[in-house]
């Protein structure tokens, strides 16, 4: 089997009828303001634990194909020392990455977001590899506001999105690309529809640039509604 039809054939099992990926890839800082809400302290313990309770859930294979972590979580086991990844795969599950640093500040665009990550990231997807990842998930935001997105914002985050993906398939791990236009403001259906529509022409574009092959590839893509 070649590299391509590894990646398909994780791609496929990704997407399988009836199944669904779940998210775990919660920063310390989004744990934090949700276990705050119910009085629960964030301590390093106490996210495993959460995570533990997710990925062992009685049944949780037949609805759920594979599941995203974070750095942390990747590396963690449960309470009797198995890794949270060969628990997993004895469930039939697929382990994911979260390997995006998050969105910050585009410079001389303000209101506008791009997300970081990419300095070192070959090395760290052999890491994730080693690790035993399959897939990974990273996320760009695309704001509608008045005046935004800018051609520039839109160029820059889909280019970002599609180098990552090369870096993933390169690797061995199928990538997943999240271009999220965020549904904040008070714009209408028409208006994210024209965004969206561009934002995904302008990924597609960089992706085939980069030579990224699209039957191995996942797109995590947003919904059109009004703000």
């Amino acid at each position: 089997m070649d590299h391509l039809d590894i990646l398909q054939k994780i791609a496929k099992a990704m997407v399988a009828p009836g199944k669904g990926i779940l998210a775990i890839d919660e920063s310390h800082s989004t744990c934090a303001k949700r276990f705050t809400g119910v009085g629960i302290d964030c301590t390093e313990e106490t996210r495993r634990s959460y995570r533990e309770l997710l990925i062992t859930a009685p049944g949780v294979e037949y609805y759920i194909s594979g599941m995203i972590f974070f750095d942390e979580t990747i590396r963690q086991k449960t309470a009797d020392g198995k890794p949270f990844v060969d628990v997993l795969k004895s469930k039939g599950m697929i382990s994911g990455i979260k390997v995006d640093t998050g969105a910050k500040d585009l410079a001389l665009h303000p209101g506008e977001k791009i997300t970081e990550g990419l300095d070192g990231l070959r090395e760290r997807f052999m890491e994730y590899k080693a690790l035993g990842a399959q897939f990974a998930k990273w996320r760009a935001v695309i704001t509608i506001g008045d005046g935004i997105p800018t051609d520039a914002c839109i160029y820059a985050n889909a280019h970002a999105l599609a180098r990552y993906a090369a870096l993933a398939q390169e690797t061995g791990i199928v990538p997943m690309v999240e271009p999220e236009v965020l549904m904040d403001g008070n714009h209408t259906i028409e208006k994210c529809y024209e965004v969206t529509a561009k934002t995904l022409k302008t990924l597609f574009a960089q992706l085939a640039e980069q030579g990224v092959a699209l039957s191995g590839t996942i797109l995590k893509t947003s919904m059109v509604l009004p703000g």
